[in-house]
């Protein structure tokens, strides 16, 4: 759940695509971090409950979408507003 949190400020922080380059940098760190701790814990022949699994599936998603929301940000950017050039 924390996840998820974390997920929605930074989703409010770079709908506008106004995060600078070092911010989107941290914020895609983030995302794969998360997503590769999420992925270990949910295929480590542990049993998970029908919940832990719907739970471990929804927070993919909400990564995934983070993750689409910063490419479409950066896309309406103007050039030269995230720092590539």
């Amino acid at each position: 759940m924390e996840v998820e949190r974390a997920c929605a400020e930074m989703r409010r922080e770079t709908v506008l695509g106004n995060a600078p380059r070092e911010r989107q940098v941290e914020i895609i760190h983030y995302i794969a971090e998360h997503g590769e701790l999420l992925a270990r814990a949910t295929t480590s022949g542990l049993h998970l409950t029908d919940e832990l699994k719907a739970r471990a599936l929804n927070t993919f998603l909400t990564l995934i979408n983070l993750r689409e929301n910063l490419d479409r940000a950066a896309l309406r950017a103007p050039v030269g507003r995230t720092g590539g050039n």
